[in-house]
């Protein structure tokens, strides 16, 4: 089949492209100094400093980055946000405007042109704007004919299944909530998530294993830890923060192995510029163990741990093995024990030493070594990222790192346990308040009677078939909370044409990007409050509310004057929108009963298949958020008296039950050992395993910067790293500009063309390079078994020269 191609989304930001080598440290005196150039650039002196001070505190708001927990309250330093989370913060408080002029000056077709880093930067969006169909510019409508164009489009589907409501993990508790209840009120669970395209897997993985889909661990039970294992994860670059507690974890006499097919400098070693160790010193080494896996090797290796803690127990009998844990709390051990042990020769899970060496790239010393440290430690914790999430056997691989943890009984006890490190910054409360295309039936029950209504039942749409759908024609609206769809998600060409296929798509957003520019047909620009700026409804001053990575809630209170007049608040927008589509619904449904005048029995034959009678006073709810927080004290399990326990500092723990009494919510009431197989996944010769990654400049699909200065590429973002013998053995010199160009298994390629080969220390057989650049290479249906999570990580890829590139 022919080659797909990339978007034409990138220019020639990349002509100043310098590389270097990496760096050995991360943080330290540079990163502040990064951080304060940015903030200043942006924001100014004055808001940098009013600003800057009010992250992460109590008495602020919380950082629109990363989802990494805050210390309790007692125990925060006045500068509790990290270099990227300053970026985040300047991103949204910028000086500069996107006006309506702006609008006039830019058509669609001269924005797609433009780079991700360019429309970033062009500042806050600031009033309503209308995409009429088929024009090919934006113009200024008002708030209420935007809403009542909506309504129409809503009002007038066939079915409620036609509309997709996208959530992107910035999005509060409370506008979450009212959002699925609008959602689910007209009828439909297509409410799929950027939960879908990281931690689905995760939470698939552990829901079947441990009965709740969040991590066990808090920031005291990190620190606790003898043992950290950080697999597939970068945290210098995507959680700063974490590199403080991993610090504290070292100071207290505890190992960190990292687990990682690129060599990241924070976990080498970290100069903490908050202490002079960090600013004169040499910083704290991190990571005492560096295991260089190949891609997509994690579930042999902890196979191969798990035989090896066997065969420790096997040897010394009860010093190993937590048998009393085993025994009162999980089941499937004896099948568990028996794959693993393979039919006793020196297999493991059905794979061979060799095998295992091949898959991992790894040494069976190295694998012992990291079992010495498992045999040694008495409290662990794992933690991970997408490095795991994103491949074909994510799931498996999440439930064989819960089997050797479960060996140990490092569940439920403290300084021990899985921590699955989230992205974005509400992203786990979103998934808590019901922003789910699959929700339980408990959910649903409690939702139903708290409002009046019978939600319905019927699974919807996650990400990847939301798109399926819209390329379809099955999905005709488009409503994105927050994010970037079009750039975030795979198979770019795909996507594009199946957003553009759409009657209509709605972005409700703080500031421009690709989204806006690749639309439906009609599209609205709804802008929206930024978690910094002050919300002040009817009843006055709101807050809202945000669940960190560890399972604590608690209060952000933005405090700045809005960018403009005309924002409005992602809870307003949803309430605004659900009371005028319930309107014109109402108006529709006597409309047809009048035209009909028939009995009242055809008059309700009448009413159409979108929306449910619920008893939702939206307009109360968008007037003062404590309303909302009443019903999910209702509706949500833990949030029991909500507006109390909001007032404790630092905010409250939701329960989980693993953790706080190992007990564990699966059908059979215990924890799960699971029995997993390991496909090869197979590589052709001439090819390599391409992974997708965050630069540090930076924080999902946001680019803050050309620079990756940890990995030492400066000044552009089109580069591939790739082991040096791989490049030699390639026949690729290094700087030779290629395409990458990736092969699907029905035959199908998609290319991602011009950039430049970088000689780099990755592990062999592999490569990197940046999303959302490289997300044309990753087919639509290359996704995790069970998740169905986009396997941006394990791309099979061929490099061949630019046209016209030497």
């Amino acid at each position: 089949m022919a080659d797909v191609t990339g978007s034409g989304d990138e220019r020639d930001e990349d002509e100043g492209l310098r590389i270097s080598e990496p760096k050995r440290w991360a943080a330290g005196v540079p990163g502040v100094g990064h951080a304060l150039a940015r903030s200043l650039t942006r924001m100014g002196t004055r808001r940098s400093v009013r600003t800057l001070r009010l992250v992460n505190q109590d008495h602020g708001f919380d950082c629109p980055g990363c989802a990494w927990p805050e210390p309790p309250p007692g125990e925060r330093s006045a500068v509790e946000f990290c270099e990227n989370g300053a970026k985040a913060v300047a991103e949204e408080v910028t000086r500069a405007r996107v006006t309506r002029e702006f609008f006039a000056e830019h058509s669609l077709a001269d924005l797609a042109g433009r780079t991700g880093h360019w429309l970033g930067g062009q500042g806050r969006l600031v009033e309503p704007m209308y995409r009429a169909p088929d024009a090919d510019h934006y113009r200024p409508i008002s708030w209420d004919a935007a809403f009542t164009l909506i309504a129409r489009e809503l009002a007038a589907l066939e079915s409620p299944d036609e509309v997709a409501f996208y959530t992107s993990g910035r999005t509060s508790n409370e506008a979450a909530f009212v959002y699925q209840l609008f959602a689910r009120a007209l009828g439909t669970n297509n409410l799929p998530d950027c939960s879908n395209m990281c931690h689905e897997s995760s939470g698939t993985a552990l829901t079947s294993t441990i009965g709740i889909g969040k991590g066990s661990v808090t920031l005291a039970d990190l620190e606790a830890a003898d043992l950290v294992l950080v697999v597939g994860q970068n945290p210098g670059t995507n959680h700063p923060r974490m590199l403080s507690s991993l610090e504290k974890v070292k100071r207290a006499g505890g190992r960190i192995v990292a687990v990682n097919p690129l060599p990241e400098a924070a976990l080498l070693r970290f100069r903490n510029p908050q202490h002079a160790r960090g600013v004169v010193g040499r910083g704290t080494a991190l990571a005492d163990q560096f295991l260089q896996i190949r891609l997509g090797g994690d579930l042999a290796l902890f196979q191969a741990l798990g035989r090896r803690l066997l065969d420790a127990e096997e040897a010394a009998p009860g010093t190993v093995v937590d048998h009393d844990f085993i025994a009162r709390h999980t089941t499937g051990f004896d099948d568990y024990v028996r794959h693993i042990r393979g039919d006793g020769g020196p297999s493991v899970g059905g794979l061979s030493a060799a095998e295992i060496a091949a898959a991992t790239g790894l040494t069976g010393a190295e694998i012992d070594e990291l079992a010495g440290r498992m045999l040694s430690a008495k409290r662990v914790v794992v933690c991970w990222a997408m490095g795991l999430t994103q491949h074909a056997g994510a799931v498996a691989t999440i439930q064989e790192l819960v089997n050797v943890l479960l060996l140990q009984g490092n569940i439920g006890r403290p300084g021990a346990g899985v921590c699955p490190v989230r992205g974005h910054s509400n992203v786990q409360g979103d998934r808590t308040m019901g922003i789910w295309e699959r929700p339980t039936a408990a959910f649903l029950d409690a939702l139903g009677a708290e409002f009046g209504f019978a939600p319905p039942r019927r699974h919807g749409l996650d990400v990847v078939d939301t798109i399926r759908a819209m390329r379809d024609g099955r999905v005709r609206v488009f409503v994105g909370m927050g994010g970037n769809f079009v750039a975030a998600t795979p198979d770019s060409a795909v996507t594009e044409a199946a957003i553009r296929s759409c009657r209509l798509t709605v972005q409700v957003s703080t500031t421009l990007n690709r989204s806006h520019a690749v639309t439906g047909r009609a599209a609205l620009i709804l802008p929206t409050l930024g978690r910094t700026e002050a919300d002040v409804q009817v009843s006055g001053p709101q807050q809202v509310t945000v669940e960190d990575s560890m399972g604590m809630v608690h209060a952000s209170r933005g405090r700045l004057a809005p960018a403009g007049a005309q924002l409005r608040s992602e809870v307003a927008i949803v309430c605004g929108l659900a009371e005028a589509t319930f309107a014109a619904l109402a108006r529709r449904t006597a409309q047809a009963a009048t035209e009909t005048a028939a009995t009242a029995q055809t008059a309700a034959e009448t009413v159409p298949a979108v929306g449910r009678t619920a008893d939702v006073d939206w307009a109360g709810l968008g007037g003062d958020y404590a309303r909302i927080r009443a019903h999910i004290s209702r509706v949500v399990p833990g949030f029991d008296d909500f507006e109390k326990r909001l007032a404790e500092p630092g905010g409250f723990a939701l329960p989980h039950p693993p953790r706080d009494s190992r007990t564990f919510p699966t059908p059979s009431g215990r924890a799960a050992f699971t029995v997993n197989t390991a496909p090869a996944l197979t590589v052709p010769p001439g090819h390599l395993l391409l992974q997708t990654i965050r630069s540090h400049d930076q924080y999902n699909t946001t680019i803050y910067g050309l620079d990756d200065r940890y990995r030492g590429v400066r000044g552009g973002r089109r580069v591939v790293l790739v082991y040096p013998d791989d490049l030699a053995a390639l026949g690729v010199a290094d700087g030779t500009h290629v395409d990458l160009v990736s092969v699907w298994t029905d035959g199908s390629t998609r290319r991602a063309e011009n950039f430049r080969a970088v000689s780099y220390p990755t592990a062999s057989g592999c490569a990197a390079a940046y999303f959302p650049e490289t997300n044309v290479l990753v087919p639509l249906d290359a996704t995790a078994r069970r998740s169905n999570t986009p396997t941006s990580k394990s791309l099979v890829v061929r490099l061949e020269p630019t046209a016209g590139r030497a």
